[in-house]
């Protein structure tokens, strides 16, 4: 025991020594990955990383979201290893959603060539206010579907109805998006469009 922990274990009238003792020699290691999430972590990064870009524009904030999000699905690995990717897709909108809301300072202006500035950049805080106005099923199926760019079989499995409710709602969520966007940004509507 070094010098600091045995004058603090003295100190305290040896009631620790034992716990120190007990990981003696011992490395401290993080637990092992549940079975298959190693396999899955690429696929379902570059997932949650093309969502919160597309909703923050920011790589450094897109990717902060990415790793939340995977740190929260490795604790819940076991219930979603069937099928996480709509569960990624959901978990990593709602954290770049909120941190969009919660940005205290504005983004710092970007400087550069032409090109290299986001042409969107004003878009993005419309589409988080426009998202976060919609009815949950509707911004459920309009992010899991456009968003995290699954199909429609799979946002029904994801939502838990029918295909043909995840296109009433998606179809919804959509025409209220457009409708929002255009009073936002003075167009006629007819510019804003699933791709």
């Amino acid at each position: 025991m070094s010098g600091y922990g045995q004058a603090h274990a003295e100190q305290r009238g040896n009631r620790g020594t034992q716990d120190g003792d007990r990981h003696k020699g011992t490395a401290l290691m993080p637990p092992p990955l549940p079975d298959g999430f190693d396999l899955a972590f690429e696929n379902l990064y570059r997932l949650a990383y093309r969502v919160a870009y597309r909703i923050l524009g920011d790589q450094g904030d897109a990717e902060d979201v990415a790793q939340e999000t995977l740190a929260r699905a490795v604790v819940r690995w076991p219930r979603l290893k069937d099928r996480p990717e709509g569960w990624v897709t959901r978990v990593a909108s709602n954290l770049a959603i909120d941190r969009y809301r919660r940005r205290r300072r504005p983004a710092a202006p970007m400087t550069g060539p032409v090109g290299l500035v986001d042409p969107h950049l004003g878009e993005r805080g419309d589409l988080v206010v426009a998202l976060r106005r919609l009815p949950r099923r509707q911004r459920e199926a309009v992010v899991l579907r456009y968003l995290g760019d699954l199909s429609e079989a799979q946002v029904a499995l994801e939502m838990g109805c029918s295909v043909g409710a995840v296109k009433s709602h998606g179809a919804r969520g959509l025409t209220a998006l457009r409708r929002h966007l255009s009073v936002a940004g003075g167009m006629d509507g007819n510019d804003v469009w699933a791709s």
